[in-house]
């Protein structure tokens, strides 16, 4: 006898049946299956040192968000600091470069900003005293809080600070600084209101380049940068090399599309939807990835920090917010045939990132996912450590296994480890012997039967040795290739492509185009 089904019952049996084959405790339901992907980083998540010359038009660039610096008095002879970090007066009598003497931008505008010291408070006027005495009282900036740089166009390196009251600060002892410096000058080393500036760092992310745009000009900027930086045929020379995925970073503001808090502009969802079309039409995989996150959970640039700071999941509404933000993206592309798996966080930073708040954020975004896929996979990021003993900088994952406790349980799981491995203090067969021995030995070491599978989400075949030749190279290569190879997830070579002839070597394209990288 015929038994027959309504069409939601249909769907409803389809729906069980994907997800009982593709997910048996964890694994993929071909094991020989790997992802060999593509980063497409610098493209909906801005990082300049991929394209430096994003920033190029971007007026008065010396002073964007996040720079960092420092103001040494020429007649004291010391450095303006935030005295004990901040919380009281401003002072110049700082004898080293560190800590409380450095200042962090925040842009208002060309012209106008806001100096954050060390303990995240603003430097301002006294408003409840005198009115000329500098502070680093203020959680919150405002209109007292906002200076001007001037600088002699003679020597860039030397300033002027012009406080909200007209006045330029001046440094009269080393424990008084104040704002009621008037007139010209001469900018010789007799002026207390002259100071030596020195950049002791910048930051150049998404966040740097929409406001150092700003409102009228960013939104002109970001989408001709989306729709040339990445196009349609940079996925059929993916699918047509040995490729087989693309790995998105993307950021959180997206899910705000088209009208997303400022800075950031609408547009990039868009490019987005075309990535879709275009990973379809190839037959290519993707995997969304929220590499930035809002409040930033690294503090790098390509989180799209402001200043360097790391405020994501210290509070609740941070994280529902974040979650928002996965159940909007995969809720958008769930019925996409290309959507093959949605990362919740990129590089959440240890120890700033608690393993329980990650964990109640990683529960909540898996169980986000599921609501509208029970097939993609879900990728949660280790966190790595803001200092790696061994040199290798701050890449190498704290714990690999310690979200193995919640990942037991969440079919479909799947960990992401980034392996950076260039030490310039070792040579070209340290280096390759240490892919070999060393990453194989990790790899083995958070490679279980019934664990999560496990994803080397972004390497490079980068070497800062000098004496490297092509040859060496091809060996660097080839030696991550072979061991991440075993990855059961797979990996991802971070970058697919760099407009920066200093960093080649990061552009899988320009790798594959000149013999160095074969798949």
């Amino acid at each position: 006898m015929a038994i027959l089904f309504s069409t939601k019952q249909l769907f409803s049996i389809c729906i069980i049946l994907s997800f009982m084959l593709s997910f048996s405790y964890g694994r993929s339901p071909n094991p020989a299956f790997r992802i060999k992907a593509a980063n497409l980083g610098g493209w909906l998540v801005t990082e300049g040192w991929i394209k430096p010359s994003l920033f190029d038009g971007i007026p008065n660039k010396d002073f964007l968000d996040g720079t960092q610096l420092q103001f040494k008095s020429v007649t004291v002879g010391k450095y303006l600091c935030a005295e004990n970090g901040g919380g009281t007066i401003v002072v110049a009598n700082g004898t080293n470069t560190s800590g409380w003497a450095i200042f962090k931008l925040w842009r208002i505008n060309e012209t106008n900003f806001h100096f954050r010291v060390f303990n995240k408070q603003f430097i301002g006027l006294d408003t409840n005293g005198n009115g000329i005495d500098i502070v680093a009282e203020s959680n919150t900036p405002g209109s007292s809080e906002t200076f001007e740089i001037v600088r002699n166009s003679n020597d860039l390196s030397r300033v002027r600070i012009k406080a909200p009251n007209g006045f330029f600060l001046q440094a009269k002892t080393e424990e008084l600084v104040t704002a009621d410096y008037e007139g010209a000058t001469s900018w010789g080393d007799d002026d207390p209101s002259v100071f030596e500036m020195t950049i002791a760092g910048r930051m150049q992310g998404e966040f740097q380049v929409t406001n150092g745009y700003g409102p009228q000009k960013a939104p002109q900027v970001m989408r001709k940068h989306w729709s040339t930086y990445i196009v349609e045929d940079d996925f059929k020379f993916i699918a047509g090399n040995g490729l087989n995925a693309v790995r998105i970073p993307v950021g959180w503001w997206m899910a705000s599309d088209p009208t997303p808090p400022a800075p950031y502009v609408g547009g990039s969802l868009q490019a987005l939807d075309n990535a879709f079309t275009w990973a379809r039409k190839y037959e290519l995989k993707i995997i969304i990835d929220l590499h930035a996150a809002p409040g930033s959970q690294n503090g790098f640039e390509h989180s799209s920090s402001r200043d360097g700071s790391q405020e994501w999941g210290l509070t609740d509404d941070n994280i529902q917010q974040t979650v928002a933000v996965i159940d909007f993206l995969t809720a958008r592309y769930a019925s996409c045939p290309s959507l093959y798996a949605v990362e919740l966080i990129n590089e959440p930073l240890s120890p700033g990132v608690s393993l329980e708040r990650l964990n109640k954020y990683y529960k909540a975004g898996y169980d986000a996912v599921r609501n509208h896929s029970p097939t993609a996979y879900v990728v949660m990021s280790s966190r790595i450590e803001p200092i790696d003993p061994s040199g290798l900088g701050p890449m190498d994952p704290r714990d690999p296994r310690e979200l193995f406790p919640l990942t037991s349980d969440l079919n479909g799981s799947v960990i992401d480890v980034h392996y950076y491995n260039s030490n310039k203090s070792m040579t070209v067969q340290q280096n390759i012997d240490f892919v070999c021995t060393n990453r194989s030995a990790q790899l083995n070491q958070i490679t279980t039967p019934d664990g999560p599978l496990i994803f080397v989400g972004e390497w490079v075949a980068e070497l800062p040795v000098p004496e490297a030749s092509k040859e060496d190279l091809q060996r660097f290569a080839k030696a991550q290739q072979e061991v991440y190879g075993n990855a059961t997830f797979g990996w991802g070579y971070w970058t697919l492509k760099t407009l920066n002839n200093e960093r080649k070597h990061w552009s899988l394209e320009w790798m594959i185009e000149n013999g160095y990288i074969k798949l």
